[in-house]
């Protein structure tokens, strides 16, 4: 036979990007996110947003240990100070308006979060270094003021991550799920009732429900409602006030969307995804009061700058604890 009489494998539309849509998701309701603000011309591992009382964004660069402040409105971009402990990887904001840093340590055994004013000062100790053997990637705030975070520990055939819960008075902590691959991204529903957890290195999202003491999971309460596609994963994630959940996905320069029962319902795409740029995305978080909601991404791989992308989501963020 001719070989210009054999079958042909041919691209369809997209099918060539760096990172193709997988099939199951190219019906979603889809936006190109627009460019909001450049953090860095250089490529820097843009994580933890979060916005303080008065409107103004915090978040860290992990590999350089920077936490940034962004003035708003006028998007003026400083350094508030740099994290004593190894590659923070999260910023959150008590309602005493205290920032507690998660940071990942050596990624193995040295991580932990610890707690500053906000210039950076007074740092102490929340959950130790010395005294536990955890990679903290992420926390959430319950509304009595204890909170849960990630286990960023193992690998796909290494489950060592899981999710704790720290008790108000921060003095114990609990196990709520372990044996994870890489627990990553964590938030809590509106009614605190669901946790949702982000689990990168076996591609997967875990939608918990939780009994009244906030630690113990209700009878088949623990699913994964979903299996994400591709390299190389879920990662931090938020909500909106109608519970619908927002992950980014690092390594394919996307956010997707989920409703209350974990059904994804939409997708927002990084631009230049397609030629592999701002593929980084890590962390979507919504201004106060609005339906904007931010991302941040990086284009390190291409030599390119850090950047805030936004667009508007189903409805206006969640008011989350430390505005209570």
């Amino acid at each position: 036979m001719n070989s210009n009489e054999l079958p042909v494998l041919t691209y369809k539309d997209g099918e060539n990007s760096v990172v193709p849509i997988p099939a199951h998701e190219q019906q979603l309701p889809t936006v190109v996110a627009e460019p909001w603000l450049e953090i860095s011309k250089q490529g820097l591992q843009l994580e933890g947003l979060c916005f303080d009382r008065e409107g103004n964004l915090l978040l860290c660069e992990v590999f350089g240990g920077t936490i940034f402040h962004v003035a708003l409105p006028d998007k003026k971009v400083t350094e508030q100070f740099k994290s004593h402990k190894q590659n923070p990887a999260a910023v959150k904001i008590h309602k005493d308006g205290r920032l507690f840093i998660c940071y990942l340590g050596d990624f193995e055994s040295t991580g932990g979060i610890f707690m500053v004013d906000a210039d950076g000062n007074n740092a102490e100790d929340v959950v130790s270094d010395i005294e536990s053997e955890y990679c903290i990637d992420d926390l959430v705030f319950d509304s009595k003021g204890g909170f849960y975070f990630t286990d960023f520990r193992g690998y796909s055939t290494n489950p060592k991550g899981g999710v704790y819960y720290v008790s108000p008075d921060f003095k114990s902590v609990t196990p709520v799920i372990q044996n994870l691959a890489v627990a990553n991204g964590v938030a809590l529903s509106t009614d605190e009732k669901t946790l949702w957890v982000t689990e990168t290195n076996a591609n997967r999202l875990h939608r918990i429900d939780l009994l009244d003491d906030g630690v113990t999971i209700a009878p088949f309460g623990a699913s994964i409602p979903y299996y994400f596609t591709g390299h190389e994963g879920p990662d931090s994630c938020c909500i909106d006030s109608d519970d619908n959940l927002y992950v980014a996905m690092y390594g394919q320069g996307k956010v997707l969307v989920f409703n209350k029962k974990g059904s994804p319902i939409g997708q927002i795409l990084m631009p230049g995804r397609d030629q592999g740029h701002m593929l980084r995305s890590t962390h979507p978080a919504f201004i106060p009061g609005t339906d904007q909601l931010i991302i941040c991404a990086n284009d390190i791989e291409n030599n390119g700058g850090s950047w805030i992308y936004t667009v508007k989501g189903f409805a206006k963020g969640h008011r989350s604890y430390q505005f209570h």
